[in-house]
């Protein structure tokens, strides 16, 4: 037969290309050219030792800024406060130190994906040997279950398809054959080739190897793996900025100080060098860091609720300033699993509902039920679907799993929603024999009969294949001649929509027969009608696509399918216009500047390879935009790298995938990166609210001290005393807003410009205007108690519950940025707040009266008269910050009427 043969003028240039024969190589030749090309292996990139991976972890100025801050705690004898800093440090040391080995084992987990064995000819003979020593020009046959052991060239096949969702991301495995494809075809739609890694799902084949190692497809993919560098995320720019910034600053300030208490106050060297480490000690934050550690976990916790787990804490932040997210088509946007959506007779066309291979649907005549007893040729259309089958459906553990093709289960999950019964019409109407489907003559037929001795036949296949094949049509229980163009104008219609289409056509015979021949296929043949089937949207991405677009966030679908498919799915989802569609090849044929302007107008993009993926989302990235990736295969791997947030499937996606993104998606669905990108916005508000809690303490804290400096007075708060506030109030007070709920439209504002600073111009405003309230009252009741007499240690006891007194106000201020805190919410949205609030007063009744604190701070006990005093003062604070939030709104609100 035709599939049996060799096609010998194409495999007579390939193989004379390669040097090569029908009976393999000689094993002197394979010796000889394994010396020539190396082994079949992925080379292994040249890693750095466990001990600078480990010590590289700590080359960051914020880093160095905290380890200084320990080193200063150390001296002044406070090992505790030193080892909370120096713990900080030790913790993101070891999760950068975790993250670089899961990048290093994405590139292990590549080789993993290779074949160990293969089964070659070789002088003639049939031969089991190690894939690693394949050579180009060998000789290789595939069967159902082989793992493809190097790129193939095919030469023979029989029936062979191959699951290549690993590089192409199609969700059905690809039918194979041997005719030549132009060279300009996406992967995809090379049909003459087999990759290596790729697995065959059904047939065989023999194919003559022409690339092995680094030159095969996956070979390229962990070349571009390896070679791709992880972009450091929004948040640890912006640290590392204000780390700067923050360095400089307090340098500057501390020696200007020195040199200005030396100069102008008569300060001695000793006593100025004490009151620069105060100043240093009380301006930087050593709470920060835990404080915005503690925030991402937090918020790491919050999206594994909601199905997505963070492997790299930073991206928990970054997810909040995504601004456009680069979604897969299959698994992520859509079920994966093929769905019946239309059915088209003669008389009468339908609709299905349901989706996916669950029975739990219904078929629709113009939006309305029916009653399919009542129409026969679609009864008759269902029960020959069911029939001329090899798949099956099985219901375990409340779930419907499909053994076998997804087209054919598609077909029977039809069946079943026509209320068939699977069991009981394949024993009605047992198959005889059958011929399979073949990708020569497209289609699939079985030989059935009833027990009444009726025989008869069941074809499904390309519609394009049963129309050459039917003289006849079904029309409302008669035969007529078959309307092409009525046909093509319905398959038309079907593909604009998306749609795989499948005709279905029978014929009764006249007499029994046992054997079914190609023969009996050529006459006589009546076509019932076509379905068309989609792999379909996920309805909660359809909302999620909307949410993302009301967001600010721009969707783009970036798949390795058919360009009409994508387009169609688009449309159903709301990406892209439902028409505009970028392939691979078109992408190939543009620079980068043509590129990046063609993006802008488009959200669909099919047929597309790694390059292409890896291309765009750079693109992306260099006009501004962070983006999250999503992807499963080892085609997506290098532009998950890429992305700002690489975002895996965990439930069907590969190991490769997992290990080089930064977030998994425990149900591979688009949805739960909306819902993330929401926590991530929560989480970026919530380190925003503690930065501008926390920086008005130190600012408060270090304007006190300058305050003394300048007016040639005793420091109102030690350096031992300023550690105590900053720690203290950052593992209570700061830490409580960490728990802040995600605030009232949080998912209609537009994503926050990347290129924002960590301090705005507003929260600097904030930071300086709340340390002048701190500084003034802290300042002014320390003078008020010495004036009126008392110790140096009563009035710094004064100021340093004065300065906490202060922060627990401003606490509640804190919770809205803007928003007015005039309401019951602020004291009841978010309880840790309160618990912070309690505890922190526990803590300062002890500091102010217990003697060991009193001993170690050097406080003493206060009078009635001081609390009433620091909490007349430190209330203020709230009055004063909820008049400067109404001043900013109505200046906004004036903008936006301007603007208007």
């Amino acid at each position: 037969m035709k599939h049996k043969q060799w096609h010998s003028e194409a495999t007579e240039i390939i193989l004379q290309t390669l040097q090569s024969t029908e009976h393999g190589l000689s094993s002197s030749i394979a010796q000889q050219r394994l010396s020539e090309y190396g082994y079949n292996r992925l080379p292994v990139a040249q890693k750095k030792s466990a001990l600078a991976r480990f010590t590289l972890q700590f080359h960051n100025l914020l880093i160095y800024i905290l380890l200084g801050a320990g080193a200063i705690t150390a001296l002044l004898g406070h090992w505790i406060d030193s080892g909370v800093i120096v713990g900080v440090v030790l913790i993101n040391a070891i999760i950068g130190y975790i993250q670089e080995g899961k990048a290093e084992r994405a590139l292990d987990a590549i080789s993993q994906m290779l074949s160990h064995q293969a089964n070659v000819i070789r002088d003639g003979k049939h031969l089991s040997i190690d894939a690693d020593q394949l050579v180009p020009g060998d000789i290789v046959n595939l069967q159902s279950g082989d793992k493809v052991p190097a790129d193939l060239r095919l030469l023979k096949s029989r029936e062979l398809r191959i699951d290549e969702a690993m590089l192409t991301g199609e969700s059905l495995p690809s039918e194979k054959n041997i005719q030549p494809c132009n060279d300009n075809s996406a992967l995809g739609d090379r049909h003459c080739m087999a990759y290596s890694g790729t697995l065959v799902t059904y047939g065989t084949a023999r194919g003559v190897v022409v690339s092995t190692a680094k030159l095969t497809e996956i070979g390229r993919i962990s070349e571009m793996l390896d070679s791709v560098s992880i972009l450091e995320t929004p948040l640890l720019r912006r640290i590392g900025q204000f780390g700067r910034w923050l360095t400089l600053t307090i340098l500057l300030i501390t020696s200007l100080t020195f040199i200005f208490g030396l100069l102008f106050r008569g300060y001695t060297a000793t006593e100025m060098f004490l009151a620069a480490v105060g100043l240093a000690v009380a301006a930087i934050p050593e709470g920060l860091p835990a404080i915005i550690t503690i925030t991402l976990a937090i918020g790491v916790q919050a999206m594994a609720r909601r199905n997505a787990i963070i492997r790299r804490l930073p991206a928990v932040e970054t997810l909040g300033s995504v601004t456009v997210i680069c979604s897969d088509k299959t698994g992520t946007l859509t079920c994966n699993e093929m769905t019946v959506q239309s059915i088209t007779l003669v008389e009468n066309q339908y609709e299905v509902t349901g989706v996916g291979y669950s029975p739990g649907g219904k078929i629709t005549q113009n939006s309305t039920e029916i009653d399919t007893q009542s129409h026969k040729t679609l009864r008759e259309l269902c029960l020959s679907s069911m029939l001329c089958n090899d798949a099956n459906l099985q219901l375990t553990n409340e779930q419907w799993v499909l053994h076998g093709d997804p087209t054919e289960g598609a077909l029977i999950t039809l069946a079943l929603k026509s209320e068939l019964d699977y069991e009981l019409e394949n024993r009605q109407f047992p198959r005889i024999d059958s011929i399979p489907f073949e990708s020569e003559h497209r289609f699939m037929a079985t030989l059935h009969h009833d027990h009444q001795h009726q025989y008869f036949i069941c074809v499904k296949g390309a519609p394009e294949r049963l129309l050459e094949m039917c003289s006849l049509q079904r029309h409302d229980g008669e035969e007529t001649p078959v309307d092409i163009e009525f046909w093509e104008q319905h398959m038309s219609r079907m593909a604009s929509m998306g749609q795989r289409i499948l005709a279905i056509a029978t014929r009764k015979l006249e007499q029994p027969q046992q054997d079914l021949n190609f023969d009996d296929l050529e006459k006589d043949l009546v076509l019932l009608g076509m379905v068309g089937m989609i792999d379909p949207p996920r309805e909660e991405a359809i909302k999620a696509v909307s949410e993302s677009h009301s967001a600010g966030i721009q969707v783009k679908m970036i798949t390795g399918d058919h360009a009409e498919t994508a387009v169609a799915i688009g449309r159903i989802l709301g990406i892209g216009d439902g028409k505009s569609v970028l392939t691979g090849n078109d992408i190939d044929q543009m620079n980068e500047n043509e590129l990046k302007a063609a993006i802008n107008d488009i959200d669909v993009f099919a047929r597309t390879s790694p390059q292409h993926k890896l291309r765009l989302v750079s693109c992306y990235q260099s006009r501004g935009d962070i983006v999250a990736m999503t992807g499963d295969g080892v085609n997506d791997a290098p532009a998950l790298k890429r992305a700002d947030v690489g975002v895996a499937m965990g439930m069907k996606g590969t190991s490769v995938a997992r290990e080089t993104s930064e977030m998994v998606l425990v149900d591979d669905n688009f949805a739960s990166i909306v819902n993330a990108v929401e926590e991530g916005r929560t989480v970026y508000d919530n380190i925003k609210k503690s930065i501008l809690f926390i920086l008005p303490t130190n600012g408060g804290e270090a304007l006190t001290i300058l305050a003394a400096i300048i007016t040639g007075r005793l420091l109102p708060i030690t350096p031992a005393q300023i550690l105590w506030v900053n720690m203290i109030t950052a593992v209570t007070l700061a830490l409580a807003l960490a728990f802040e709920p995600a605030e009232k439209n949080l998912m209609q504002r537009p994503p926050r410009d990347p290129s924002e600073p960590l301090l705005t111009k507003f929260l600097i405003w904030r930071v300086i205007f709340v340390s002048l309230i701190l500084v003034s009252g802290t300042f002014g009741l320390f003078l008020l108690e010495r004036g009126n007499g008392m110790s140096i240690e009563y009035a710094r006891t004064v100021a340093v519950n004065m300065l906490v007194v202060f922060e627990i106000f401003y606490l509640f201020n804190s919770r809205f940025i803007s928003e007015h805190a005039f309401k019951l919410e602020t004291f009841t949205g978010n309880r840790y707040a309160i618990y912070a609030v309690l505890t922190l007063i526990v803590f300062q009744a002890l500091f102010t009266y217990s003697s060991p604190f009193q001993v170690l701070f050097g406080t003493e006990a206060i009078s009635q008269q001081s609390w009433l005093n620091i909490i007349l003062v430190g209330s203020s604070v709230f009055f004063l910050v909820e008049i400067e939030k109404f001043f900013i709104r109505k200046k906004q609100r004036n903008i936006i009427s301007t603007e208007k």
